[in-house]
């Protein structure tokens, strides 16, 4: 693969990922009625959304920003033990297969966006 389709990728799926988890952090911080109904049916308090949406929205910040590489990696971290925590989540209260879907595909589109940031740090470190 060439740098740049590295590049181009990293950067398109960088900010895709972004958009995903703005929306879903800002529809935590405001207590979005669908979000509350998955709470109810999970069995987690109401707050938890606020908290989780802020820490998306952070995380956000994070993937976002180039500066500080540690910072960026336990975003990452923290993206996926979120979506390891809603597929265990929808385990743990019986939901049907269909509901683990939507978590795996983000999960793997995570993988994705990660393995792309890795490949594009090693090409800059190669042209220094």
């Amino acid at each position: 693969m060439s740098a740049k389709t590295i590049n181009i990728t990293y950067r398109v799926l960088t900010v895709l990922l972004a958009l995903a988890m703005a929306g879903d952090g800002l529809g935590g911080v405001t207590r979005q009625q669908a979000g509350i109904d998955v709470l109810h049916h999970l069995g987690y308090p109401i707050y938890f959304m606020v908290i989780v949406g802020t820490a998306k929205l952070l995380g956000v910040i994070a993937i976002l920003q180039n500066k500080y590489k540690t910072v960026k990696e336990w975003a990452y971290a923290g993206f996926s033990f979120t979506l390891f925590g809603a597929i265990a989540s929808r385990a743990f209260a019986g939901d049907a297969i269909s509901e683990f879907i939507p978590p795996i595909i983000m999960l793997v589109f995570l993988f994705a966006v990660y393995y792309f940031w890795k490949k594009f740090n090693q090409l800059k470190s190669t042209e220094l």
